[in-house]
């Protein structure tokens, strides 16, 4: 790493850790009940400042949903650039599935504990990840509180739709919440993938049409997540092909198709 893109990472540090101070100050004098004012504004701030300083600046085509619907965000998942993308949009009343393991970093353990993130395991261990998402489930059911989750459950850097995961469909199905899909494109050539050393460039982050999931069904519910991620795919495909969106935006939901119904 050279020289400028080490000084470029420390300076990202520091607003991270001058912002999580910020954000401590405030939950501590509201008693917590700030939470949307330094969740969505001071964590705008953070997420702007952190991409900033890495020299990113991003593009939102299309419309945060603010009909206060509760809603599932998802999107592809490639580089540790997302967090930072996604706070920096200020999705309202949205908490988030994160890593455990980023809450040892000690900005992220208290920005994340202070936005009430559902801190996860890894896939290794199934029965804690299902403990996890059934409290996710009631703490939402009652809050009415939106959610943001990567389906793939991991940073996907081969240039590919990686695998999708259950726990967004699940959540979606339980709730009678719509998904939002969001697809955020980075040049290859600026990602940083696994890794920090993001270099100077612009991304785009598209706000695809919700889906409703209303009358979704349990029983189908590997078909509705094959249908999401075949709308990935086409977007994915279509993005690096044309740098466009695809023509065709639809979702195939099987719960539209009767011979569908598993019995």
């Amino acid at each position: 790493m050279s020289a400028r893109a080490m000084l470029r990472v420390g300076a990202s540090f520091l607003a991270l850790t001058i912002g999580s101070i910020a954000m401590l100050v405030v939950a501590i004098s509201t008693l917590g009940l700030a939470r949307r004012f330094y969740s969505e504004t001071i964590g705008r701030w953070i997420g702007w400042s952190v991409l900033r300083l890495s020299g990113i600046r991003y593009h939102v085509h299309g419309a945060t949903d603010r009909s206060g619907r509760q809603t599932i965000y998802i999107s592809n998942h490639t580089s540790t650039l997302d967090v930072f993308i996604l706070i920096g949009l200020a999705l309202p009343r949205t908490r988030f599935f994160l890593s455990g393991f980023l809450r040892k970093m000690p900005p992220i353990g208290i920005i994340g504990t202070l936005i009430r993130i559902f801190w996860t395991v890894p896939q290794e261990y199934p029965e804690q990840r299902r403990q996890i998402f059934k409290r996710a489930d009631r703490v939402l059911r009652r809050t009415g509180d939106s959610v943001y989750l990567s389906p793939e459950g991991m940073r996907v850097t081969n240039g590919e739709i990686g695998a999708f995961n259950k726990g967004a469909f699940h959540l979606a199905t339980s709730l009678r919440a719509q998904i939002v899909p969001i697809y955020i494109a980075i040049p290859r050539d600026i990602d940083p993938g696994m890794g920090y050393d993001a270099k100077p460039g612009t991304t785009d982050v598209h706000f695809l049409s919700p889906i409703d999931a209303s009358n979704w069904r349990l029983a189908d519910l590997d078909a509705n997540r094959r249908a999401v991620r075949d709308l990935f795919i086409r977007v994915h495909a279509s993005m690096t092909r044309t740098g466009q969106l695809p023509a065709d935006l639809s979702v195939d939901r099987a719960v539209e198709r009767p011979e569908a119904i598993l019995v």
